[in-house]
């Protein structure tokens, strides 16, 4: 969740007067890293995944579900455990370590070791997953209410405390922060409480880094709307599925002058985005990256720039880091103001790990033998572990098919961020088309990437590819004409012989490597999971939330999400894992739960 540190917070005054201090310190310490570790290479390919968990308590005589405030108590047990853990796991599986989350009520959970590019560890993803079963003014986040036969018109917010008067604050709703016909919601909890999966690579150096980040940019939008699964926020249906804006709304600490609304008098800068947004750079030097695509207005720090520039870091890695240090420190521990620059990262990452991207650039930390690394962080967590391993193994099998058939997804970054709104409609994956680039096919693209399998096959995923040449002519397309709209359907099965589809393209990946047929059965499910949720075959998990409830027989077609219907929904869900519940508009046909499958403690 990005940098975990005790100590003693200062508060939000005595913290303002440090932040150029924060700053110019974290990019010292960036320098220190980039003279060190510029020119590492050849790193192998180590991933992991982050799925964050809620833990819920469930109170069967009063039908009620709640959010379970333990998770001290919780971490404490498995940390006790962990002895006992390992010595029931298969021996090719490290015991998962558990983190603290956000929320009280909150878990992260992590391989207890990364994961390797060898075929088996791309199988035990599942296996693992399973074993861990500054503002001046209130956040305000409106999302559009769903409208059902019977909910109201105008809708008016009744859990909102129109007309009380305890706090300052309380008379922000109805001076016009809480829309009508929407969901209001006025903390930071509502956004930072949700959980997401994320995958985490190491390249084999930064130049491969930064052509993998840049290459998985438009992925982001995409795989945001297969993975929706938040269609409920505070007992109502809401008429968006996804996560996304309500995280960016809840952390939004731009002022008002920073947010546009008054003329810039005490703030340095115009931000048109959260710091929990999308990203706003391409950042490789391949020439596939035309400067072209990076058409969105970019604020950066020019003093930041400079002395980036003047250490030899070229334009756009220069421009990358001085954008996300406009940013202040959120926190500023009293015990780490002053710090040893050559051997502490902290301060660069009090302002990185706080920018919540799309994705993630990371260098490497100092002392340790970890390379360079890129975090996709998009994507929704899912019902089962079956689902959040098939998008872990999807997106790693993706990464590798970029780097290996030098693929070019390349659009302009402004139209990656009309993507991102477009994902978070409900039902997007049928109902919206997203802007996808139309030949990402180069001349270093092996002739075999689209259609037969090579006659040497690789033993394992690997990182180190050749960068590809530019092409001999340049370029002779207006960028505009090198992208199109297409269906979800398109986009990830393929549109007609010139464009195979994200899932052709891993197929033909996997068809460059050395699999036993009973891996690639099991490989070849994860991929017919995602396949038949982009072309509509099986429902999302918001569609399928949303159905559940709109089928209650509690529900009054008001858009409310009672008590009972709510805690009906969770036992289905946990039924649902567990295999108990078929559902074979969500899951496949064979799908046999986590008890069955060999995975529960």
């Amino acid at each position: 969740m990005g940098l975990l540190y005790l100590g003693t917070p200062l508060t939000w005054d005595d913290a303002k007067k440090y932040a150029d201090h924060v700053r110019h310190h974290g990019i010292t310490q960036f320098l220190h890293i980039w003279d060190r570790l510029k020119d590492k290479n050849g790193d192998e390919l180590l991933w992991g995944d982050e799925v964050e968990y809620m833990v819920i308590s469930f109170d069967s005589e009063k039908q009620n579900a709640k959010l379970s405030l333990r998770q001290t108590e919780i971490l404490a047990k498995l940390s006790a455990i962990v002895h006992d853990i390992s010595t029931e796991c298969d021996n090719s599986i490290a015991v998962p370590t558990f983190h603290p989350e956000y929320g009280r009520y909150m878990l992260e959970a992590t391989p207890g070791s990364p994961y390797t590019g060898s075929i088996s560890d791309l199988l035990i993803v599942e296996k693992n997953m399973r074993y861990r079963t500054r503002r001046g003014s209130k956040v305000a986040i409106n999302l559009p209410i769903f409208f059902d036969e019977k909910t109201p018109r105008p809708f008016i917010d009744p859990t909102v405390p129109w007309d009380r008067d305890i706090y300052p604050e309380d008379q922000e709703a109805k001076n016009g922060a809480a829309l009508p016909d929407h969901i209001y919601m006025d903390a930071m909890g509502f956004g930072m409480g949700c959980c997401c999966l994320q995958l985490t690579f190491q390249a084999c150096n930064v130049v491969e880094a930064r052509r993998l980040y840049d290459g998985l940019i438009p992925i982001g939008p995409i795989l945001l709307a297969l993975t929706a699964a938040s269609p409920i926020w505070r007992g109502y249906l809401a008429d968006v599925d996804c996560r996304w804006n309500v995280i960016a709304g809840s952390v939004d600490d731009r002022t008002e002058e920073e947010r546009g609304l008054k003329p810039l008098q005490h703030n340095r800068f115009r931000i048109p985005k959260s710091r929990y947004d999308s990203v706003d750079l391409y950042i490789s030097e391949s020439w596939m990256n035309r400067p072209e695509y990076n058409d969105n207005p970019l604020p950066y720090d020019q003093s930041i720039y400079d002395r980036l520039r003047a250490h030899g870091i070229d334009d756009l890695l220069s421009k990358h880091m001085a954008h996300l240090f406009i940013r202040d420190p959120l926190v500023v521990f009293s015990e780490t103001i002053d710090q040893d620059d050559e051997t502490s990262n902290d301060h660069f990452e009090n302002i990185q790990s706080t920018n919540w991207q799309t994705l993630r650039f990371k260098p490497p930390p100092p002392n340790s033998p970890i390379g360079w690394r890129v975090e996709f962080r998009s994507m929704e967590v899912q019902i089962t572990d079956y689902e959040n391993a098939a998008f872990a193994v999807f997106v790693v099998l993706l990464s590798r098919a970029i780097l290996s058939f030098s693929l070019n997804f390349y659009i302009p970054i402004s139209k990656v961020d009309e993507n991102m709104g477009r994902a978070q409609v409900r039902d997007a994956v049928n109902s919206q088309k997203f802007f996808f680039r139309k030949n990402i096919y180069t001349s270093a693209t092996p002739p075999n990437s689209g259609q037969s399998s090579p006659v040497t096959k690789e033993k394992r995923l690997r990182n180190c590819f050749p960068t590809p040449p530019p092409p001999e002519n340049g370029f002779h397309q207006p960028v505009e004409d090198e992208y199109e709209e297409m269906s979800m359907n398109e986009i990830m099965n393929g549109k007609g012989t010139s464009f195979p589809g994200l899932l052709g393209l891993v197929e033909a990946y996997v068809n460059t490597l050395d699999v036993e047929p009973a891996a690639m059965v099991k490989i070849r499910g994860y991929l017919d999971l995602i396949r038949k949720r982009s072309n509509g075959t099986l429902l999302t998990a918001a569609t399928w939330i949303r159905n559940f409830v709109r089928s209650h027989p509690k529900y009054g077609k008001d858009s409310v999400v009672s008590q009972e219907i709510n805690y009906d929904l969770m036992v289905a869900v946990d039924e649902i894992e567990r295999g108990v519940r078929r559902v074979p508009d969500l899951l496949p046909e064979n799908y046999t739960g986590g008890e069955k499958d060999g995975g529960s403690i």
